[in-house]
């Protein structure tokens, strides 16, 4: 390459470096994030050669900053931290770390193997909406099984009865007995009849009698906690329900556009027509494979991100194959979530599973091992633009009874 950029990120400023073809540095500073230190940065840049001909290396593919130098026109070379962690001692023998070195490293490399990088594609603002929207959501279920947890520990401290009486702990129907009951005190004079009111107030569907439901609060064990003691924890368990009752609401919103957004999306349907995919779990899958078809030209590139192929280690006689930790792990989740549903409802799925675990696979693997074969099918149908069809997947065809 002509001329390359290095930019090592920093929450409050970041360093830069420019290279000419021979490595010879043509600039180095930094500037403050802030908006006139990345105009400045912009400024200083297009000094150097027109944007088109400048193309940016960065670890941090995403960001402001990012953004910014893309709407500039630079192209934007995302090198991942692992590949820079292992030239850093190309450059130095001591192992040494700064802000400047990073930036002028980022640079070479892309100037000596630029070719190995494949710059940072656009995608549209319908997806980064979506995007926006669907890791939001999964950050915040993320904060309610966190907060859930939490919960139970406190009430395993000095109540844990009240935690066994129904399956899910950040269920409606549990967080509302909660509220009533936060301590043992104030469940003292629970009986059927109290239990069966609050029952049928929760429109609780009966799977259980009252009397089933309080059996298996009084078989807990109790606790010995002092008075003062368990009223304060009284305090945090209705803290800490607030706290999930808010983000049960916020969860639903966000799912509720989620759902909206992926069904107006031509690739949200086409994810949409496979086997159980769903609108949440489809949205999941879209917010990471994005709709430049450029950017996944071969399956082999879309399944190396998705984190479902291993990788091998060769040499002469030994040969090992290990799981890949380097990858998009949101997608992997995606797409797993995806293939294990998908067992559920496609006979083909399911044999596919069904053979990997004869072969010793844990379910995990398997699960991973599925999710790389619907990978294919997937990846061809959002290459092509259309739904997935049963009839041309020869393999499901072939089951076909």
């Amino acid at each position: 390459m002509p001329m390359t950029v290095g930019l090592d990120w920093g929450a409050s400023g970041h360093a830069v470096c420019a290279l000419d073809e021979h490595g010879t540095i043509l600039v180095r500073f930094e500037c403050p994030h802030s908006a006139a230190g990345l105009a400045e940065l912009l400024r200083r840049l297009k000094r150097i050669a027109a944007p088109e001909a400048l193309p940016v290396a960065i670890e941090r593919p995403s960001g402001l900053v990012v953004e910014t130098l893309a709407a500039a026109g630079h192209p934007i070379v995302p090198i991942h931290p692992n590949v820079v962690k292992a030239c850093r001692p190309r450059y130095r023998a001591a192992g040494g770390k700064s802000d400047p070195g990073d930036a002028y490293m980022l640079a070479d490399i892309l100037r000596t193997d630029g070719h190995r990088f494949q710059p940072l594609t656009a995608v549209s603002g319908e997806i980064k909406a979506l995007r926006a929207l669907v890791r939001g959501r999964d950050d915040l279920v993320a904060q309610r099984v966190a907060l859930t947890n939490q919960l139970r520990a406190v009430l395993d401290s000095f109540w844990p009865g009240v935690a066994t009486i129904f399956a899910a702990l950040d269920s409606p129907i549990a967080l509302a007995f909660i509220t009533r009951y936060p301590t043992p005190e104030s469940a003292h004079r629970l009986g059927e009849k109290r239990m069966a009111s609050f029952l049928r107030q929760q429109s609780y569907p009966g799977r259980r009698t009252p009397g089933a439901l309080l059996e298996r609060l009084r078989a807990a064990p109790v606790g010995r906690a002092p008075a003062t003691e368990t009223e304060a924890k009284g305090r945090l368990v209705r803290a800490l329900v607030r706290v999930l009752e808010t983000l049960a609401v916020e969860i639903g919103s966000l799912s509720s556009r989620i759902e909206q957004a992926v069904a107006e999306l031509p690739d949200g349907r086409i994810i949409m027509s496979f086997p159980r995919a769903g609108r949440i779990n489809a949205a999941q899958m879209l917010a990471e494979i994005g709709d430049e078809r450029r950017r996944f030209q071969t399956f082999d590139q879309l399944a190396a991100e998705a984190g479902v192929s291993p990788v091998t280690h060769a040499s002469g006689k030994r040969l090992g194959v290990v799981f890949r930790f380097a990858c998009n792990h949101r997608l992997r989740a995606a797409i797993t979530c995806f293939a294990d549903n998908s067992r559920h409802a496609s006979t083909w799925a399911a044999q596919h599973y069904a053979r990997a675990r004869s072969r010793g696979c844990t379910h995990s693997h398997a699960v991973r091992v599925l999710a790389r074969a619907w990978l294919r099918v997937l990846w061809r149908a959002w290459l092509d633009g259309k739904p997935y069809d049963p009839q041309r997947h020869s393999s499901a065809v072939r089951l076909t009874p």
